[in-house]
């Protein structure tokens, strides 16, 4: 489990200055896997509670666009948050509860970077979602 200082030390590394906001905005994301906006506002109001919702806005603007956070919005839903960043990995979404989990690409390093056609593009992400239904309500369908 990442600390503040390792917080404040990817904040360093990412050129972003380390404000109490952010280093509480950064945690909230690493504790809270796939979270949305709301979750985190109160995740982070935990910690700060007079924090505003444009700061956790703005904070998570500047922590997505530096690459410390991932953005996703899978169709119909709002925008969650996670800290995996390093890797070009994949979701899972529960068509019934929402309930979303990671999943590695299928084979090799990133192989879903490789399009059939690029069209001239230089890619450096793909996304893939998986929709199903997550264990608990598959058990609930059948019963």
């Amino acid at each position: 489990m990442a600390t503040t200082l390792d917080f404040q030390q990817m904040l360093r590394g990412a050129a972003l200055r380390v404000t109490r906001p952010r280093v509480a905005v950064l945690n909230a994301v690493h504790t809270h896997p796939h979270a949305d906006t709301d979750s985190i506002i109160g995740a982070v109001r935990s910690d700060l509670p007079e924090v505003s919702h444009q700061t956790v806005y703005d904070s998570l603007h500047a922590l997505t666009a530096a690459g410390l956070v991932r953005r996703i919005q899978p169709s119909g839903s709002v925008a969650r948050y996670e800290s995996r960043v390093a890797d070009n990995h994949h979701h899972v979404v529960c068509r019934s509860c929402g309930l979303i989990a990671d999943v590695d690409c299928a084979v090799g390093e990133a192989p879903c970077l490789t399009a059939s056609d690029d069209s001239g593009f230089s890619i450096d992400e793909a996304e893939v979602i998986y929709w199903g239904l997550c264990p608990d309500c598959s058990t609930a369908d059948n019963s």
